[in-house]
């Protein structure tokens, strides 16, 4: 099953739009919807013969459940084309993506439209506990009396809210942030704070340089909004970072000490990504020149108050099995979730005694050269929509794969929980 190839056709994403305190302008399923339609409107001869819809979402609306079937019903499509969502935690996108191949592979689909989408911004509140019992016990009370003695109970302090994105993103297992293991791991690598903004600064810079150049063109659609406003790039960036500003900033997760502040981090961010994935039979038959070729998929499982180093323990699964060294892949993406997680990461792939200790291998797996990793910026400044980011790093390898004339590359990424995923992308040379 391994030996069969699985190709993208092609592939769009939107915009990643920072949260900003209130619900973006976009739904997870309009965001999505928009995408989808515009990569098969590219593609319109050959849309209706699609197997499968698979899209990766961590926490939809409650009113978009099984996401991907909603999208498959609203673009059109035959109803008799199955969807399904997948839910990995930050890597949703990506199992989408392996799940595609899976299929594929068994000869159980020829075409699948495969992606990730998050609306970060749209994450709900939640009624504490006790005001749901609250509710209930009102809703029960079957006479006047009864009532009054249930209102007597309430206290305002009922209606504070909790707040549904701070609980995805704590790991209940360690009770622990995604920050607080970002911290962890810096801590255990000597990673400097200096080192974390310095990293951050890079990003920002990469990606407005990247944004100048226009090398966003053929991966971004744009959006309007319901008043017609255009959305055509990540707009979370900050052209203006620099050493001194994140200087100031302070510790988030571990105060007053710690080293993760919000302008080391990934940002609360909305976005989607499409790709279209077929088999070697499918391309043949239809004569098509596909961007890249999806090579291989693995994933790790550790401990998950270090989460971060989950690409670690996934890049080392995937080059083992391919028979590969880091000299061997010409590029990167590497998701930022944090700068420290990131460089740890780094420190980690060449550390020997970590390597033997935790990945049995005879030495370390060396030094990736940051030239390659990450080269038009990453998270920190484009923003991490959790469900969308898996699906949107193997987009972008492949068209930094196609950019640089370059034949090899991995997209990795941690995930909460601690878990590690890892794409191999070839082009077509």
């Amino acid at each position: 099953m391994s030996g069969k190839s699985v190709y993208v056709i092609d592939g769009l994403r939107s915009p990643i739009l920072k949260a900003r305190g209130r619900p973006g302008p976009f739904t997870a399923s309009d965001m999505s919807l928009s995408v989808a339609r515009s990569l098969l409107s590219k593609h319109s001869e050959y849309a209706d013969k699609i197997d499968e819809i698979i899209l990766g979402c961590v926490m939809p609306r409650a009113d978009e459940a099984n996401i991907a079937r909603l999208i498959g019903l609203r673009l059109d499509l035959h109803e008799s084309i199955p969807a399904w969502t997948v839910q990995r935690n930050c890597a949703s996108g990506m199992q989408a993506l392996d799940s595609a191949m899976g299929k594929i592979q068994l000869n159980h689909s020829n075409l699948v439209l495969a992606g990730g989408v998050e609306a970060m911004s749209h994450a709900p509140l939640l009624f504490r506990e006790e005001y749901v019992h609250w509710l209930a016990d009102l809703a029960s009370a079957k006479s006047f009396q009864k009532k009054l003695q249930v209102i007597s109970k309430f206290r305002p302090g009922l209606l504070k809210p909790i707040i549904g994105l701070l609980c995805g993103l704590t790991d209940p297992t360690v009770n622990m942030s995604m920050g607080q293991t970002a911290e962890k791991i810096a801590h255990s690598f000597n990673i400097s704070r200096e080192a974390m903004d310095g990293f951050a600064v890079r990003s920002h810079i990469r990606l407005v340089e990247a944004q100048e150049q226009e090398l966003f063109k053929q991966e971004i659609e744009p959006l309007y909004d319901k008043r017609g406003k255009l959305y055509e790039s990540d707009d979370g960036v900050r052209p203006d970072s620099s050493m001194e500003k994140l200087a100031k900033l302070r510790a988030v997760f571990d105060k007053p000490y710690g080293k993760v502040t919000a302008g080391n981090s990934a940002q609360i961010s909305d976005g989607a990504a499409w790709l279209i994935l077929a088999s070697e039979k499918f391309v043949k038959q239809h004569n098509l020149a596909p961007l890249a070729k999806l090579t291989s998929c693995h994933w790790a499982g550790l401990d998950p108050s270090e989460m971060g180093l989950g690409p670690v323990y996934a890049t080392d699964k995937l080059l083992k099995k391919n028979k590969l060294s880091l000299d061997d892949i010409d590029y990167w993406e590497l998701n930022e979730a944090f700068a420290g997680q990131v460089l740890a990461c780094l420190a980690a792939f060449n550390d020997a005694a970590y390597c033997k200790e935790n990945l049995n291998t005879k030495k370390a797996w060396g030094e990736i050269d940051q030239e390659k990793l990450n080269i038009h910026g990453g998270a920190v400044a484009c923003g991490h929509p959790v469900g969308m980011t898996g699906a949107r790093i193997v987009l972008h390898m492949i068209h930094t794969l196609k950019q640089k004339n370059a034949h090899r590359g991995i997209a990795t990424l941690c995930i909460g929980g601690g878990q590690g995923g890892a794409m191999l992308v070839e082009t077509m040379q």
